[in-house]
């Protein structure tokens, strides 16, 4: 199944801790949606998805299963199908202990890996002083699942550090290849020539692509742009860094959502006219992408 890339042994507490950064203005429906999607989404995706203004995150979840669908060409989703179907069996089969059965370690096993191939149950242990016991198998591969407090919630017990490897491994190897997805932080850049040796240098975000961080009841984030001309030796002839804050509120961001956030720079090339190279830049603070481009220019 699609990626799951906390380690078996640790999940439950990685995901706790992410749980708890959550932002307050997220509802129940999409907390709902992180939980469920927690072994297969990725952590960029999770965090894009938490810095999401509200309005924003129904398109992100229906573009995060499009991205799974193993076959778009079909009205069926089969990738989200067989993933639910797991998360309800999971939780069906393994809820004896009183807890969600598909959190518990045969839970995840199950969603991961699908349903064993051979599953051998031993309620008073395999000795006479045993705990109660299951053992699956997928081919030759045994994995145990120990109840160690004789409460109906067994424990992955691992056979030994090798075994969590192979166990990571196999969840990797079963996983669906998942289209590549476009740069989620990106922006346009363009040169126009003012006189002489000046230009100026206009840099333009898409909103749809800032991903802001949720601050003091509003949106903010900060865009560290680096600018740098070289002539055709390499050697540079004009550099410039700033870092620009940009600050709203959801109101205002559904407002220019579909507008530019524009950076301009003025520029005097020392060098005279001819050809340059211009390299740009750009990082966003609030998820930490950064994004470089380079283009030819003349000046």
């Amino acid at each position: 199944m699609k990626k799951a890339l906390l380690l078996l042994a640790c999940a439950p507490v990685l995901f706790a801790c992410a749980s708890a950064r959550l932002p307050k203005n997220m509802d129940a429906k999409h907390r709902q949606f992180l939980s469920k999607a927690r072994f297969t989404i990725t952590g960029q995706e999770r965090r894009v998805f938490s810095n999401l203004p509200p309005s924003e995150r129904d398109a992100f979840v229906e573009e995060f299963w499009k991205k799974r669908d193993p076959d778009p060409a079909t009205e069926a989703n089969e990738f989200k199908e067989e993933y639910n179907k797991r998360i309800e069996e999971a939780n069906r089969l393994f809820s004896e202990g009183g807890s969600n059965g598909w959190l518990e370690d045969r839970g995840r096993i199950y969603i991961l890996l699908g349903p064993p191939w051979e599953r051998y149950a031993y309620p008073r242990g395999q000795t006479f002083y045993g705990k109660p016991t299951e053992i699956w198998y997928y081919g030759f591969f045994p994995i145990v699942f120990i109840d160690n407090d004789w409460n109906g919630t067994y424990d992955l017990d691992p056979l030994s550090a090798q075994q969590i490897a192979q166990i990571n491994k196999a969840q990797m190897d079963l996983k669906p290849q998942v289209r590549t997805e476009k740069t989620l932080f990106d922006f346009r850049v363009s040169v126009e020539k003012i006189k002489g040796g000046d230009v100026l240098i206009r840099v333009r975000i898409p909103y749809r692509n800032l991903w802001f961080a949720e601050e003091k009841g509003g949106l903010r984030t900060a865009l560290e742009l680096s600018l740098g001309v070289s002539d055709k030796s390499g050697a540079k002839v004009w550099d410039f860094k700033e870092t620009y804050t940009v600050e709203t509120t959801e109101d205002k961001l559904k407002e220019v959502i579909q507008d530019d956030y524009l950076i301009e720079v003025p520029a005097r090339i020392e060098g005279g006219p001819g050809s340059y190279s211009l390299k740009v830049e750009l990082k966003n603070r609030a998820d930490e992408v950064r994004v470089e481009k380079n283009l030819d220019i003349e000046i």
